[in-house]
């Protein structure tokens, strides 16, 4: 089966200057991240940003923090009372603007850093102990000014579910960003969107309806509202984590395809498989891998396009583990 992945665009990812190894952190170290490096980097071509070095910050470098002061968060270079803020702001603005001509389909973040970290950072206040709340300033920025891109923590990685879903959404923004540089039709829109149905509904129910009522309705819709709207409801999808029941579900449909097809102890041993899957016995590529098998058996030509059979290259094994 051909994987609808295939594609001559280099995958352009941004990332955090110190998961790639190099010494920018304040400390004089890095933070070298071999999942990211060596398996990933396979796939992406990575687009860093090292915000505090880039403000003009020294290495290796007093350590900054968020600190909690009136109504918002400052950055503050703890050491000497230096307020960063409207510095890190500045830049952040400027280098988001900068990236948005990257052609950047995803972004993996440094976790915890008072200029990088997506959440839980820590904020300190004059008394008691930091609240873990806190938003990096320039992943504030970032995630403001490119809301559909797909973004993650380097450590949110170690979470399986959480790794496969964030690289399937970059392979999806990929496809999508493909689609929308391209002359715009609804023909094609449509295509795109049959392709993508399954994978749709493993992610939300409910956004699979609404977005198939969208293209239904397409020719009642501005061109460029379409657009708009169908990629930020898209990307928010499937930013919805796929969970074993959501799966489970879409493995049933896809079996309806063929079980006609089928003889009965071929039918048992898929639902075997599928019911497997669902109590946790085994992981998602046992009933995939078996369902792939009878897609190119009985050359089902509707399921052979659907690209949740084959959202990311299979050498990864992200499915191996959910």
């Amino acid at each position: 089966m051909q994987t609808p992945d295939a594609t001559d665009w280099p995958i352009r990812i941004g990332i955090s200057t110190c998961l790639l190894g190099e010494r920018v952190r304040y400390d004089g170290g890095h933070k070298h991240d071999l999942f990211i490096t060596e398996t990933l980097g396979s796939y992406f071509y990575w687009v860093p940003t090292c915000p505090e070095v880039a403000i003009g910050l020294g290495i290796p470098r007093p350590p900054i923090r968020l600190e909690s002061q009136g109504d918002g968060n400052r950055l503050v270079m703890s050491k000497h009372g230096t307020d960063l803020t409207r510095k890190m702001e500045v830049y952040a603005r400027r280098r988001v603007r900068e990236l948005e001509t990257e052609d950047l389909c995803g972004y993996l973040l440094k976790k915890q850093s008072p200029s990088c970290g997506m959440e839980r950072v820590k904020v300190y206040a004059s008394r008691g102990a930091p609240r873990r709340d806190g938003v990096g300033l320039f992943a504030k920025e970032l995630t403001a000014r490119l809301p559909n891109l797909p973004v993650e923590e380097e450590g949110r990685l170690h979470d399986p579910r959480l790794r496969e879903n964030w690289v399937e959404r970059v392979f999806a923004y990929r496809r999508l960003r493909e689609l929308l540089s391209r002359r715009f039709s609804i023909g094609r829109l449509v295509e795109f969107h049959t392709r993508h149905k399954f994978a749709l509904l493993a992610h939300s129910p409910t956004a699979y309806q609404q977005l198939g009522r969208m293209v239904a309705d397409a020719k009642s819709i501005r061109p460029a509202q379409l657009r708009a709207d169908y990629e930020s409801r898209f990307m928010a999808a499937l930013a919805t984590i796929a969970t074993t029941r959501k799966n489970a579900n879409v493995l049933q449909h896809i079996f309806g395809f063929f079980k006609k097809d089928l003889d009965r102890p071929a039918r048992e041993e898929l639902l075997e498989k599928i019911e497997d899957y669902r109590q946790g016995y085994v992981p998602l590529v046992v009933p995939l891998t078996l369902i792939g098998h009878y897609v190119r058996l009985l050359d089902v030509a509707y399921l052979r396009e659907q690209v949740y059979l084959n959202p990311h290259p299979k050498e990864l094994a992200l499915r191996n583990h959910v």
